[in-house]
């Protein structure tokens, strides 16, 4: 058996379309390799010159025979990420192991299809997340779909068969791996089997677009253990992480542990592995969910490195990197993650530690309803001092666009009849993804606003102390359901969140003049509340 492993987007522009033949002496090395070592099995191959250049430089062929063999045998294509070396090395080490007979084995838990790609020998190498099985996706295994791609997910500013690329990008954007994402690709598998769920509309391919990652060997994640365990440069690299891409979902569960060298922890020793970023990069504004928003470590000041290493981040060129190496990610996404990054950069040099930033993103709940976050308010700001009086309200980003992915909603896929039910569905699946969102009592003043704000919405005090009350003493009240969306007409789109995509490329320019001329004040007042949730006084300038 014989696989090809592809590189690039792009076909021939000849008659006949060009396969790489990386892998097709693939049978005959095989049957050298010993003990499924790689790097002394490919020297004691007969053709190693051959071998080596399977890696690197793989050779192209027009002949109809490869053609034919591609048709029917094992391949895979690399769609996105193939400049960096760690992924070239994962995919040739999944298509070595396909190309012996090794299938993907489905993994149980998780809302999506999910499947270990494993070695012959059992090795667990990667993780591979097919697009069309993600929740609520046409081919979901797990009984959760129903949708096509292009449609809002179960976070209504990430579209279904998007995740994969948003996993490639904070790859991409984690800068010399300083936050530990693993190696991370997007691809196209083809003739190997995964789920296909009978009942879809869509027919039947012999390939699944997917996201492939380096698995982690790990002995527990986050959940499993106490924070106290886990070290202050882990958490603090995967916040720098996190606020940069907005997460919306980063829990526990996609924090892996890994094994400490003793076998009983100490605190403090436990290095930390972020996965799982398909819900990062959002169309719009959206609510964060940060686990380690309320950790001890988040309350620590940033170190000299981390402090270097967030002003060494330069968001446009980041932009730029999104735009030539994952075209599909669309532009409002973008303006999300310069918008964050550089709201990173000036709060960090004013010295706010990792959980004043994160609050700074987070909606706030107070008397049952929730607020705007800090962000949202400065970016409406923003929005209202633009020419053309731009209310912001329009939720451009939720319009239908002609991506290749996007397809109309079919009526024999989803009745139109169902719609309520449908969202009763997602909105409980979204409560499944991230667990409760705990007030811890020292935040508590945070709720009814930063003092002296220059931002209107922000500086209103709740001056009755008895909501506070109610808070603390009823625990429905204090335990709000991440699940919920309160909706807030007059700050939200649609209750969902401000969009960055409706801005001409002129009035962004000016959008970001306005939001680093707001910035400084508003850094001010939350050092200033800060300090005196921390003291109990008084702040005066």
């Amino acid at each position: 058996m014989a696989v090809a492993v592809h590189h690039g987007l792009k076909p021939s522009s000849g008659g006949q379309r060009c396969r790489l033949q990386s892998f097709t002496h693939l049978d005959y090395t095989l049957t050298v390799l010993k003990n499924n070592n790689l790097a002394h099995s490919s020297n004691q191959a007969s053709e190693p010159l051959f071998f080596q250049r399977c890696f690197s430089t793989p050779c192209l062929s027009l002949g109809a025979k490869v053609e034919e063999e591609c048709d029917v045998n094992p391949r895979i294509e690399i769609l996105g990420g193939s400049t960096a070396s760690d992924v070239r090395a994962l995919v040739v080490e999944v298509a070595i192991a396909i190309a012996s007979g090794v299938n993907p084995i489905a993994v149980s838990g998780g809302l999506g299809g999910v499947y270990y790609m494993n070695s012959r020998n059992g090795r667990k190498v990667a993780i591979a997340k097919p697009v069309d099985e993600e929740p609520l996706a046409f081919n979901n295994p797990k009984g959760f779909g129903g949708l096509m791609l292009g449609q809002p997910g179960l976070k209504r500013s990430i579209r279904i068969g998007e995740t994969g690329v948003r996993e490639l990008a904070a790859y991409l954007l984690d800068h010399g791996g300083f936050s530990g994402v693993p190696p991370t690709a997007l691809v196209k598998i083809c003739n190997v089997p995964f789920h296909v769920n009978n009942t879809s509309a869509v027919p039947p391919s012999n390939y699944k677009i997917a996201s492939l990652q380096r698995f982690v060997d790990h002995e527990f994640d986050a959940g499993e253990m106490g924070p106290t365990c886990f070290s202050v440069a882990s958490v603090h690299k995967i916040g720098i992480l996190d606020l940069r891409l907005l997460n919306l979902d980063r829990h526990s569960g996609n924090i892996l542990a890994k094994k400490p060298a003793s076998d009983a922890p100490v605190a403090g020793s436990v290095e930390l592995v972020p996965i799982d970023h398909g819900l990062c990069l959002p169309e719009w504004i959206d609510d964060p969910f940060f686990e380690w928003l309320h950790w001890p470590q988040a309350a620590v000041p940033f170190s000299e490195s981390e402090c270097e290493y967030i002003s060494s981040l330069d968001p446009f060129k980041d932009a730029e990197l999104l735009r030539n190496e994952l075209p599909s990610i669309k532009e409002s996404s973008i303006r999300v993650l310069v918008l964050c990054t550089i709201l990173l950069k000036s709060t960090a040099e004013a010295g706010l530690c990792l959980a004043d930033i994160g609050e700074m993103m987070t909606r706030r709940f107070s008397g049952g309803e929730e607020r705007c976050s800090v962000l949202e308010e400065i970016c409406l700001q923003c929005k209202a001092s633009l020419p053309g009086e731009m209310s912001g309200t329009e939720d451009k980003a939720g319009e239908t666009s002609d991506e290749t992915m996007q397809f109309e909603m079919e009526t024999d896929i989803y009745p139109a009849g169902e719609t309520a039910g449908f969202l009763g569905l997602q909105e409980t699946l979204q409560g499944m993804l991230n667990p409760p969102k705990v007030m811890r009592l020292s935040s508590l003043q945070s709720l009814s606003g930063i003092p002296d704000s220059p931002l209107s919405s922000i500086c209103e005090q709740d001056d009755e102390s008895g909501d506070m009350g109610a808070e603390l003493d009823d625990p429905k009240q204090a335990i709000m359901n991440r699940s919920v969306s309160f909706s807030v007409p007059q700050h939200m789109n649609e209750g969902e969140g401000i969009s960055l995509g409706d801005m001409s490329e002129d009035e962004w320019g000016l959008f970001l003049e306005s939001f680093e001329k707001l910035l400084p004040q508003v850094i001010e007042d939350t050092k200033c509340k800060g300090l005196k949730q921390r003291l109990g006084t008084s702040c005066e300038f």
